[in-house]
């Protein structure tokens, strides 16, 4: 049953996750832009669609057209076959070291990749080399973000939990027939009627101001749904 639960909980947010009002975490603005394909500062819902249509088809890992348990055994078949080289139905004590090596080579590709990205953020003047003038501004910088990102980290815990309700609230609404799978059909359904809840002032497409507005009536949710934990507690 918690296996179940925890693809439908995927299965929602490829519902929700994909929506660029959905991005409850502070990557908004990027998915946002990643949404908006002709870059005229708003989401049609063709936009919409092919955005919500590509997570979806990452979420069906069998292919069958259809959100369910399923696709989450046919991810772990996937890996394990990627573990098992040579296709004969066992992890070797090789293989397995083989796939940590890969895991590991990987993970030291993406390290080099952003520490290639800072040093091109930190030489400022595109010298090559970091003086000692762009280091003390760099440190500068960090120390005035640093408060800043302490309570975006505060904001993207509280956003997550909420993010996990919101995810299998979004699942019951798509899976019309309440049978833990949902279709395609029910998919484009789901995303033609959060569409129509995001589209305010029914133009037909979702403004920047209008995923705003969404996110901050989401951040007023949670802290009148905290003030009333906070009342119960106390009445306790």
């Amino acid at each position: 049953m918690r296996t179940l639960t925890l693809t439908l909980s995927a299965a929602a947010l490829a519902l929700g996750g994909a929506s660029i009002a959905a991005a409850h975490n502070h990557g908004g603005e990027r998915g946002f832009a990643s949404a908006d394909t002709d870059g005229d500062g708003a989401i049609s819902l063709a936009e919409m669609q092919a955005k919500a249509n590509q997570r979806f088809d990452r979420m069906d890992a069998n292919g069958d057209g259809q959100l369910s348990a399923e696709d989450r055994e046919a991810r772990r078949a996937e890996r394990f076959a990627r573990a098992d080289a040579d296709g004969d139905g066992e992890i070797t004590q090789a293989e397995w070291s083989a796939a940590r090596e890969a895991r590991r080579a990987a993970r030291a590709e993406r390290r080099e990749d952003r520490q290639a990205r800072m040093f091109a953020r930190l030489d400022t003047d595109g010298s090559g080399g970091i003086s000692a003038e762009e280091m003390a501004a760099a440190r500068e910088a960090r120390r005035a973000a640093r408060g800043d990102r302490r309570a975006d980290r505060g904001e993207m815990r509280r956003g997550r939990r909420d993010g996990a309700q919101r995810a299998m609230h979004m699942l019951r609404r798509a899976d019309t027939n309440q049978d833990k799978v949902v279709t395609r059909a029910e998919h484009d359904a789901a995303v033609a009627a959060r569409f129509a809840r995001l589209d305010t002032d029914g133009s037909g497409t979702i403004t920047a101001e209008e995923q705003e507005a969404a996110r901050e009536a989401r951040r007023a949710q949670r802290e009148e749904r905290r003030g009333q934990r906070r009342e119960r507690r106390r009445a306790q």
